[in-house]
């Protein structure tokens, strides 16, 4: 019989899991051009794409010298095939990627109409504990993801996954989609970058003020050239109340920033962990881990933190996919991270992602990953088989 609870804390997306400071489907992974750099960092597109942005009246060179921060409704690009996402070289420094803060996107408990479906009691909270540096040892796939939004610079989390149409040279990251799209309020976020094993050696924020970005971000800076989510996130998605978190995943394909000597993500990495979209019903589920780089307090952001704990159901609306809910006490910033359960053979599946929390902290919730999710998937995949 289906159960149904009240949500007395007010739900986040963890954009509340994502962290604000300053401040589509379509990419072709082929030979760029580069406009001439004046000290403010070169840009790099490829060529079809430079016409791509013309026609949506953006200048590649005026782009980078700050156009880039232009918001206004109407030249927001929205549509999934309108993602477009230039490489700007040295945008993302130290200190950029350090003093991403957290926004203010809280909701009240009326902004929630009620559970329908199945929906198990509210975990307790399980304590997130610090994975050890460094990180590449013991997360090697996990990592963080930066963004620039109307709120100014955030951040979320993502992981490495595998790609079937290029074993063992995967360039794919999974993440939440608000991470990558503001939803029904907006469109594509810019400047979407991944830095796997951020802030590897666990160093503290004193210590990172002073630190290189060798340092912060030891295996480079990949930029996203391709991201999709869903198409119910593009329509539904909010910041606030959980409106499309069912929905709430993207897969971005990702280029570095600098040269890796032809080596892809995952071979840099070193590692990727397998999707699975046929993950068993929530009780036959004994675990679950979830990853991520809280920053809301008591957290800052800087270190890699994670929480294991055996999932229950989460209904929002009776219309949606119900989703997996665990105890967890990260906050802001950990969205999109990985949800890692072990599979059949003993190998490591990413089932799911943080997507949204409450304002206290103590549990989250990520969307069961199904026909839509890998339809997501095998569209990013399939755009860059054998590449």
């Amino acid at each position: 019989m289906p159960a149904a609870v009240a949500l007395v804390s007010a739900l986040v997306l963890t954009a509340t899991a994502c962290e604000s400071g300053d401040a589509e489907a379509g990419g072709d992974p082929a030979a760029s051009a580069t406009a001439a750099g004046d000290g403010k960092g070169e840009i790099r597109i490829p060529d079809h794409l430079r016409d791509k942005l013309k026609e949506h009246g953006i200048d590649v060179d005026k782009w980078r010298d700050g156009a880039w921060k232009n918001w206004d409704r109407e030249d927001w690009l929205r549509e999934a095939q309108d993602y477009v996402n230039p490489i700007i070289e040295g945008l993302w420094d130290p200190d950029r990627m350090r003093d991403a803060e957290e926004p203010d996107q809280e909701v009240d408990e009326g902004d929630i109409s009620g559970d329908q479906g199945v929906t198990d009691p509210e975990p307790k909270p399980v304590q997130a504990q610090a994975v050890p540096p460094k990180y590449h040892d013991n997360a090697a796939t996990a990592g963080k993801l930066l963004f620039d939004s109307p709120k100014g610079s955030m951040v979320c989390s993502a992981t490495v996954v595998k790609d079937p149409a290029n074993p063992g040279k995967s360039n794919l990251v999974w993440t939440a989609g608000h991470c990558v799209h503001a939803g029904k309020e907006g469109g594509w976020y810019r400047n979407i970058a991944f830095v796997p094993s951020y802030n590897d050696a666990g160093m503290s924020t004193e210590e990172l003020q002073n630190a290189t970005k060798e340092e912060i971000a030891p295996y480079g800076v990949w930029w996203g050239d391709w991201a999709q989510t869903s198409d119910q996130w593009i329509e539904q998605g909010g910041s606030t109340g959980g409106d499309g978190a069912a929905y709430d995943f993207a897969v971005i394909h990702v280029t570095p920033e600098e040269g890796t000597g032809g080596k892809s993500l995952e071979e840099t990495v070193g590692s990727a962990v397998e999707v699975d979209f046929g993950a068993p019903a929530v009780p036959q589920i004994d675990s679950l881990t979830a990853i991520g780089y809280p920053a809301a307090p008591p957290y800052d952001g800087q270190k890699l933190y994670r929480c294991e704990d055996k999932p229950g159901r989460l209904s929002l609306r009776a219309s949606d996919p119900t989703m997996y809910r665990i105890g967890c006490t990260m906050t802001g910033g950990s969205s999109g991270g990985g949800w890692i359960t072990e599979g059949a053979g003993g190998e490591p599946k990413l089932v799911s992602n943080t997507s949204i929390g409450p304002v206290t902290a103590g549990w989250l919730a990520g969307p069961r990953l199904g026909e839509e999710a890998k339809g997501v998937f095998d569209a990013v995949s399939g755009k860059f088989a054998g590449q």
